[in-house]
């Protein structure tokens, strides 16, 4: 039996001509453009604006940590004064069930490695919105159509109709 001659040769050649395959169209698009800008655009594409400081170690090492992680939307809520059950509240999206699964992790061991090992999680099998209450500081992580549908920032907002009100 005489062995069958395969169509193309292994190098992609057919019959001894070789075929460009090349596609410079996408050359005119800016994300594949030669003058396209070598700095990470998608570092920036996140961002909304600048990430918020806190006045606390604890505030810091946190917030420091969900820029890292890529958190999206980031918001430093004080506390004081308002409410009771802690000093500082801090807001901030992740953009799948997965990132904010990640988040929460990354979260709870900084938490841990700034001896605030026993910190409280609610909402961690499912990543829709999960909630770490760390005594002085509880973290709230969305997904951004969560964080839509509760609004948790405009009911702790200082100018709220419903503080105003009886004021």
């Amino acid at each position: 039996m005489e062995p069958i001659a395969p169509i193309h040769s292994e190098d992609g050649a057919e019959d001894g001509h070789e075929e460009d395959l090349s596609d410079d169209s996408a050359a005119d698009l800016p994300l594949f453009g030669a003058d396209a800008d070598d700095a990470d655009d998608a570092s920036n594409f996140d961002r909304q604006g600048p990430v918020p400081t806190g006045s606390t170690p604890l505030e810091t090492a946190l917030l420091s940590k969900l820029d890292e992680d890529k958190a999206q939307d980031i918001v430093l809520i004080d506390l004081k004064g308002k409410s009771p059950m802690a000093d500082t509240m801090i807001v901030a999206s992740g953009r799948s069930h997965r990132h904010v699964g990640a988040l929460a992790d990354h979260l709870l061991r900084t938490l841990k490695e700034n001896g605030m090992g026993r910190a409280k999680v609610e909402g961690l099998p499912h990543c829709d919105w999960v909630l770490i209450d760390a005594g002085d500081v509880i973290v709230h992580l969305f997904r951004p159509e969560v964080r839509l549908f509760y609004n948790i920032e405009k009911i702790w907002a200082v100018d709220s109709a419903h503080r105003t009100a009886n004021a």
